[in-house]
């Protein structure tokens, strides 16, 4: 429990400590992926993603990203479709609470509450949880990862950014009335735990605005009698989350942003129009039979 421990040391401080935890995630960082990330620029950069310039740290190692936006947004399909394709785990603190309350422990009652009114898990348990998966990573021998949901405050960032040394962070973002669509749409096989999505969202282009399509993504036959909804998607829950989380974002965003590695990323669409655009901002030379391994 040695990563545990230092992590929630960390936490409970006010000042961040990074030799306390910094072995918690530096053990990620073998020099085995030649993914080349950010050079760290002095002043804010510009946040067209085709400014964004990558080039190979000093000591290649696996990716250390981390992927922003809004409940809904879709950063645990692209956060997964790049960890496939790269190589590194996907950890969604998301999943991670959601284990939780399913195993009926001692603080899922506690957190079924807080997630059914659409508040935010406090910084202490969320980090236990990812250091609890870190650890169980860390004996499987895995190498670099992609977080999906941490860090959500300012101070969880610069716990982070004391422990490790983050590469990339992405920044999903996707208009208000599609976010909101998408969420109301999301439905999970019970017994399978398939995550799908039943809205048809085809917006309008007007005022200015380009038209957005994007198609449902339907379960296959076996699991159409079982799809369920996640209590916290209902309309009010949904925009309530919404502002918790721009309220919450904007001083990651800046952080991230005036360290010169964040990376804003519009989706222009469903996925078969935003992947091949999210790799081409991402800098990523792939073949087309490696985009089909991750699709």
């Amino acid at each position: 429990m040695a990563v545990l421990n230092r992590l929630l040391f960390t936490a409970r401080t006010t000042a961040t400590s990074p030799s306390s935890i910094r072995s918690a995630l530096r053990h990620s960082s073998s020099p085995t992926n030649n993914l080349q990330s950010p050079s760290p620029s002095p002043s804010p950069p510009s946040t067209d993603q085709n400014q964004l310039h990558l080039s190979r740290s000093g000591s290649e190692r696996n990716v250390q990203w981390v992927f922003l936006g809004c409940p809904g947004v879709g950063k645990g399909t692209y956060a997964a479709r790049l960890s496939k394709l790269l190589g590194v785990p996907h950890i969604a603190t998301g999943d991670l609470v959601r284990h939780e309350l399913a195993s009926n422990g001692p603080l899922s009652s506690q957190l079924s509450e807080i997630v059914n009114q659409g508040k935010l898990v406090s910084d202490e348990f969320i980090i236990k949880l990812l250091s609890k998966r870190l650890e169980a990573g860390e004996a499987k021998g895995e190498s670099g990862f992609i977080l999906d949901g941490f860090p959500r405050t300012l101070r969880q960032a610069e716990i982070l950014e004391g422990v490790t040394d983050i590469d990339l962070v992405i920044n999903l973002k996707l208009r208000e009335e599609a976010l909101i669509a998408k969420c109301l749409g999301r439905r999970i096989c019970s017994q399978c735990g398939g995550n799908y999505n039943v809205a048809c969202i085809d917006i309008k282009s007007e005022n200015g605005l380009p038209g957005m399509y994007m198609a449902p993504l339907l379960p296959p036959t076996s699991c159409e009698s079982k799809l369920i909804t996640r209590p916290d998607d209902t309309e009010e829950v949904v925009k309530h989350r919404l502002h918790v989380y721009n309220e919450m974002s904007r001083p990651v965003e800046v952080f991230y942003r005036n360290r010169g590695k964040l990376l804003e990323f519009d989706l222009p669409g469903g996925i078969p129009e935003s992947w091949p655009k999210l790799l081409r901002a991402l800098h990523l030379d792939v073949h087309e039979d490696k985009k089909t391994i991750a699709a």
